[in-house]
């Protein structure tokens, strides 16, 4: 019966994750910013098991040796701590900051915890490429090394914060194994009402925010599938190295056609093809209108197809992926269960 710690436990991903673990019958640690509002995390202890066998502690990213008693005792760590936005006021302070000093925290805290036999940390395919090209298809061997403070600041920082991790590894040598989950645009049902920022992709398009439809094509991946890689990883003894974690591609036009046939209420799809080569040069240009983190994501997507290859992961912890048609749909169905989209 393992103690496993999850970082971040209030997360999109992570209270997934939670749920799973505790369905199979491990006890659960997940660290939260406070406890001070305990309806704030009230849909994490009223989870199945929760009563008997998951606690709730205190810890901050950015605090050397606040995350000690959260791992004391544990078998394992998942660290899935770690800032999801766009755009912000200032990148090294909200974004790259605690993504970095976040990890080599965690992993300080795991060193000096002897009874921690491996970590499993939440990265991104934005650590692997900011700028797919569909002449290339992405392996975990890929790293992303065009991003920075300026051109895709969220993509820097899951670049940053991976390298951080391999790198403590790599000098501090210690006596855990460390495994990385390299998830795409991750999608499905939440456990609470809060819209994370990839369904607010979804909840956008129904709710008429974008222009038109645009040249973009999204990999995405169900979030119960990424809560399973990370629970797979742990359970699996020859786990190692990174795993890209993702569907098949879909293109915003596909996307627009299959919310248009859920039927919501009160839908504003866009129409407007802005999918052509025409179209790109006016969405870039607009582009430069938009805030910083939007801005560099448009000028380095629109236009381009990412390919990848997920065999690793599939041969490796036996991982399949849901239909991500399905993904779109439960994401849709669950956003309008919690008033974000209409019926």
């Amino acid at each position: 019966m393992q103690t496993i710690c999850v970082t971040g436990a209030t997360g999109f991903i992570a209270s997934h994750t939670i749920a799973l673990l505790l369905d199979r019958g491990y006890h659960v640690r997940g660290t939260v910013r406070s406890l001070a509002r305990p309806d704030a995390h009230a849909f994490l202890t009223a989870l199945p098991g929760a009563a008997e066998r998951l606690e709730l502690v205190e810890a901050q990213l950015l605090e050397p040796g606040s995350f000690d008693a959260a791992i004391a005792g544990c078998d394992a760590v998942l660290h899935m701590a770690s800032p999801y936005v766009m755009s912000v006021a200032d990148a090294q302070a909200d974004l790259v900051d605690p993504a970095v000093k976040g990890t080599v925290n965690v992993l300080q805290s795991c060193a000096r915890t002897a009874s921690v036999q491996r970590v499993v940390v939440t990265s991104s395919m934005a650590a692997v490429t900011d700028e797919p090209d569909q002449s290339v298809v992405l392996t975990e061997a890929d790293w992303n090394t065009r991003s920075s403070l300026v051109r895709n600041p969220y993509y820097f920082s899951k670049a940053e914060a991976e390298r951080a991790a391999w790198s403590f590894m790599e000098t501090q040598k210690p006596a855990f194994d460390l495994v990385a989950i390299n998830p795409f645009i991750v999608i499905g049902p939440s456990l609470t009402a809060q819209l994370n920022t990839s369904n607010a992709i979804l909840a956008d398009l129904v709710k008429g925010t974008y222009p038109g439809i645009l040249a973009l094509t999204w990999g995405f991946v169900d979030v119960r599938d990424v809560a399973l890689a990370h629970v797979l990883a742990l359970e699996t003894h020859q786990a190692a190295g990174r795993y890209l974690c993702a569907g098949n591609t879909i293109t915003m036009r596909e996307v627009v056609s299959l919310l248009r046939g859920l039927n919501v209420t009160g839908a504003r799809l866009p129409s407007l093809g802005l999918d052509n080569a025409v179209g790109s040069v006016a969405v870039k240009l607009m582009s430069y209108t938009q805030p910083g983190g939007v801005g560099s994501y448009l000028r380095s997507h629109v236009g381009r197809v990412p390919r990848y290859d997920t065999s690793k992961i599939q041969r490796d912890l036996g991982l399949s992926f849901r239909d991500i048609r399905i993904s779109i749909a439960d994401a849709v169905a669950d956003m309008s269960r919690w008033g974000h989209v209409g019926r």
